[in-house]
């Protein structure tokens, strides 16, 4: 027996075109979203590119932008079709490509929801890559005259002013490497050839932090020199003075910004999905709802039924015979004409 089985009258075939056709015209704007998202992402990782390390996660907005471009094609021209649809002699000129087109769309519809599950899946492989970046270009800070590695010291500096953070992890991860260059230290000091000799690879380590790893909110001038030693300065405790220093570090910080970002665009993506599974499903009914080859011209008006549902292992749709004739009507399709 038959299950869902619509009958479609030449007023419902009409208004089903007219669906998909304003369905397939808002898909061509989510695909711009689509595409305009893909490369918003891409430029702002292209922004702090010397702050991460060389891993290939350019493929997510590279992916995001071909999903686009294609997503604004393929419902371009499903558009079209919907809208010669209602014509049924048109429509004619499309039935030879309404199978290619359906199966490019179900292909299509795959790759956008792997690109929405690629936005999410990203988050692993951007933390690695800012935990390399950001570690190298903190021992790169004191490098400000040494040729492809001067302009980091501004980048770091610009980057923990306007994310308000401090070091990889914490304000602590620059305890442990030399971020002022030898040009700036007085070797006639006993005090610093000192330091530098008791470090093993003869690095000038020392309990400071750069000058934007301060806080602007703390009520007290900035300490960030000497910070661990609380006799260096006045009514001064390091344990409690949360609030000179940024605590966060900066991997959270832009893992937090950029997991914001993908999560959006996912949420974009899927929502896409939707639009384009809709599509999918009901565009081969209207390819379907029209009368058979033989009786196009001499009935376009006839009513003819289709399934609601492609066929699938949930819902069974049993075929039907759309192309018998009226009692009062002349002629017969052949068995050609049948589905």
């Amino acid at each position: 027996m038959a299950v869902l089985k619509v009958k479609f009258t030449k007023t419902r075939r009409d208004k089903l075109a007219q669906i998909l056709w304003i369905l397939n015209w808002i898909s061509v704007v989510t695909g711009v979203i689509l595409f305009s998202l893909g490369l918003f992402l891409k430029v702002e990782l292209n922004k702090r590119e010397e702050l991460m390390a060389e891993k290939d996660i350019q493929y997510v907005p590279n992916m995001l932008i071909a999903v686009g471009l294609i997503a604004c094609v393929i419902n371009f021209l499903g558009g079209k079709i919907c809208y010669d649809c209602v014509d049924s002699t048109k429509f004619l000129r499309w039935k030879l490509i309404m199978l290619p087109y359906i199966v490019c769309t179900f292909f299509f519809t795959l790759c956008v929801l792997v690109g929405a599950l690629m936005c999410y899946s990203m988050h692993w492989e951007l933390e690695e890559a800012l935990n390399l970046g950001l570690m190298q270009a903190m021992r790169f800070y004191k490098d400000t005259d040494m040729p492809g590695r001067c302009f980091l010291k501004h980048s770091v500096d610009m980057l923990q002013i306007q994310f308000q953070c401090c070091g990889n992890s914490g304000y602590k991860d620059w305890f442990q490497i030399q971020w002022i260059s030898n040009r700036y230290l007085d070797m006639s000091k006993k005090e610093v050839v000192d330091r530098l000799r008791s470090n093993v690879e003869g690095k000038y380590l020392m309990d400071g932090v750069p000058f934007s790893c301060c806080n602007i909110n703390s009520p007290r001038p900035c300490i960030h020199q000497q910070i661990t030693n609380n006799s260096a300065h006045f009514n001064y405790e390091h344990q409690t003075e949360d609030q000179n220093l940024w605590m966060k570090g900066c991997r959270q910080a832009l893992l937090e910004y950029y997991t914001h970002i993908m999560q959006s665009i996912g949420l974009t993506v899927l929502i896409t999905w939707l639009f384009e599974v809709f599509n999918s499903i009901h565009l081969p009914n209207k390819s379907d709802d029209l009368p058979c080859p033989c009786r196009r011209k001499e009935f376009p008006h006839h009513d003819a039924a289709a399934p609601l549902f492609p066929q699938g292992d949930s819902v069974q749709v049993v075929s039907f015979d759309r192309c018998s004739l009226p009692p009062d009507l002349p002629g017969k399709c052949p068995e050609a004409g049948r589905p």
